[in-house]
């Protein structure tokens, strides 16, 4: 009885930590890892490349805790959320915390195998990851502070190889901002109904009538800004095609999203993972064939 007690425990956990929704730290480690290879030529050590990911998945697990217990009260009224642990009752808001703290302790222990500018880096991480759940209080670009929280291993990437942050870091983080922009924004299309009747605010009710317009912006200005950049660092025909296939995963969102309907823009956002995923495997040929 005691060990099915633990292991019912344990699966409440993994659902609070969404292990059964990967999807946010894979989008966390795409980023990650076009910063790894192209700060390490190609060759980004090994062992830095395992505390990335390893670290990509317990801060975004810890930060949809933290995202819960901030939205404990409201998840409850809205259709996509009313079953989480923390909306249900079945974890306690303490006990969430607790694990949302070991997580993020954790992670800063890898964190502290890397040199000091890395670690200093990764203290705003950690103020980036806590903020965001309570942004959506107070403005309507919770997602601006999402772009942050989620691109902030960029630079940290490249610090960690490097040793320093050089301006391609800032640029990449500038597109990451923007494709995160434009991703979370058909995310909270999901619920702008929901959000509107709790006055819960989002880019999604900020852009109204204008959202796909302002999405396809934000997608283009990701994607000239990774075109930019891959001009400049010389990048070849492999990571071209990389962004190319994403680009038309872009258009095809557009196309997803066109009415607006809720199954749809999940679908859209969902589809952000091969995203990123194109583009880095664009760069990890490019540099695999040189």
């Amino acid at each position: 009885m005691a060990f099915s007690s633990i292991a019912e425990r344990l699966v409440l956990y993994g659902r609070l930590m969404r292990s059964d929704r990967p999807i946010g730290t894979w989008l966390v480690l795409w980023p990650a890892l076009w910063s790894l290879w192209i700060a390490g030529n190609g060759h980004p050590d090994g062992t830095i490349v395992v505390i990335f990911v390893a670290g990509a998945f317990l801060m975004r697990s810890a930060g949809c805790i933290i995202n819960d217990y901030a939205d404990r009260k409201i998840d409850p009224h809205i259709e996509r959320t009313k079953h989480r642990p923390l909306a249900t009752g079945e974890v306690a808001p303490r006990e969430a915390l607790l694990l949302a703290a070991l997580l993020a302790l954790i992670a800063f222990a890898l964190v502290l195998l890397l040199n000091r500018l890395t670690i200093a880096l990764a203290l705003v991480a950690v103020l980036l990851t806590a903020i965001y759940p309570f942004t959506k209080r107070w403005t309507h670009l919770p997602q601006l502070v999402l772009g942050l929280a989620f691109g902030w291993a960029i630079p940290m990437a490249f610090a960690a190889v490097l040793g320093e942050v050089p301006p391609i870091a800032w640029l990449l983080l500038a597109a990451d901002i923007c494709w995160v922009m434009a991703y979370d924004t058909i995310y909270a299309m999901v619920d702008r109904d929901d959000d509107l009747r709790i006055g819960v605010q989002s880019t999604a009710i900020l852009f109204g009538s204008y959202d796909r317009l302002i999405i396809g912006l934000f997608q283009l200005t990701f994607l000239s800004l990774l075109l930019w950049m891959g001009w400049h660092h010389q990048l070849g025909i492999p990571a071209l095609l990389g962004l190319l296939a994403a680009a038309l995963l872009c258009g095809y969102q557009q196309w997803g999203i066109r009415k607006r309907g809720r199954d749809a823009c999940l679908r859209a956002f969902l589809n952000n993972h091969p995203v990123g995923a194109l583009i880095f495997f664009g760069v990890f040929i490019d540099y695999a064939v040189r």
